[in-house]
């Protein structure tokens, strides 16, 4: 099997519950959605083996996190097995996170925090209706859509992250938003970007 591999890199997760710990991230190429403000080039990857993918990880021994993001990763075939790979090469424990846009079904085993990002209500991220009903982390790019929308989502976190713009006109608005909505709606917590803050990968 072979995977389209957008990059391979070590960083510190800059989102969500697990934000400021190191993690080994695995970026596929492709996606079901076309969001606007995506930031992942769909058209650069190379199709790597289940080999050499861990042969990256094995880079970062000390690292036990590895996220699997994108694009979609749920859109790969037997993504399970890459997961098994990735666990079966270390000698220490795995800790499998995977970033989704909730489209698709998940490995039933192997994951263990899942972040569900839906893309509803927001331009090219309605394509496909969202088929995710749990996730241990739930974090909603906020452009100002409703938030009713994710009520039959059981999440254990639920986050909101303004949406990142290069106009910082907007950018600051989006943040304002943000923020808002935090105080309007119990139980969201705000997430922001600490890697573009930090200004690191």
């Amino acid at each position: 099997m072979r995977w389209p591999v957008n990059e391979i890199f070590h960083s510190l997760q800059g989102e969500g519950y697990h934000a400021g710990l190191p993690a080994i991230f695995i970026r596929f190429s492709g996606c079901n959605l076309c969001c606007e403000w995506c930031d992942t080039d769909h058209h650069s990857h190379r199709m790597m083996s289940d080999d050499e993918i861990v042969e990256q990880v094995l880079q970062w021994p000390d690292t036990p996190m590895v996220v699997l993001t994108g694009g979609e990763p749920a859109l790969q075939p037997e993504l399970g097995e890459l997961i098994h790979s990735i666990a079966m090469c270390r000698e220490q424990e795995t800790y499998v996170c995977i970033e989704t846009n909730g489209t698709r079904p998940l490995p039933a085993y192997g994951i263990d925090w899942v972040t569900l990002s839906p893309k509803t209500g927001v331009p090219g991220g309605d394509l496909q209706p969202v088929v995710l009903t749990q996730c241990e982390e739930l974090k909603v790019v906020y452009t100002g859509q409703d938030l009713g929308q994710y009520d039959h989502i059981a999440a254990v976190h639920r986050y909101l992250q303004p949406c990142y713009v290069d106009d910082p006109v907007q950018r600051q608005a989006n943040i304002d938003a943000t923020v808002q909505a935090v105080f309007d709606n119990p139980g969201w917590q705000l997430s922001l970007q600490l890697h573009r803050i930090l200004n690191i990968k």
